[in-house]
């Protein structure tokens, strides 16, 4: 059992959710239920996933964990490029969000290329 607490990639999931929770405050109220509710659930799933799978028992399980997480930084992302497409938010303030986005994906990607060698 790893400690997710100290993992890079679990504390990079908080600053997400964190950040989009704020981006979701400047979304109008009427995307309550409809974008809202989506980017939060996505972002909140990255650290949530990360934590999970360090409480697996084997690297194939971590990985699987990984790949969720990956997929819901992809959604993530996705949805902020649909916000700015809507015009609910202009680009220049989703930028920072979309670069740690990014960052993290890479650095999961990274995570997941070693644990496959190890196998």
């Amino acid at each position: 059992m790893k400690n997710f607490r100290k993992l890079n990639i679990w504390q990079n999931g908080i600053t997400i959710v964190k950040m989009t929770y704020r981006m979701a405050d400047m979304l109008p109220k009427n995307e309550k239920y409809g974008l809202r509710s989506q980017i939060c659930r996505a972002a909140v799933s990255v650290p949530s996933n990360i934590a999970e799978g360090c409480g697996r028992n084997s690297d194939a399980d971590f990985r699987r964990f990984l790949d969720i997480a990956l997929g819901s930084l992809f959604e993530l992302e996705t949805q902020l490029i649909i916000i700015v497409e809507l015009s609910f938010i202009e680009e220049n303030k989703v930028k920072e969000l979309t670069e740690l986005i990014q960052q993290e994906e890479k650095m999961i990607n990274s995570l997941i290329t070693k644990l496959k060698a190890n196998c």
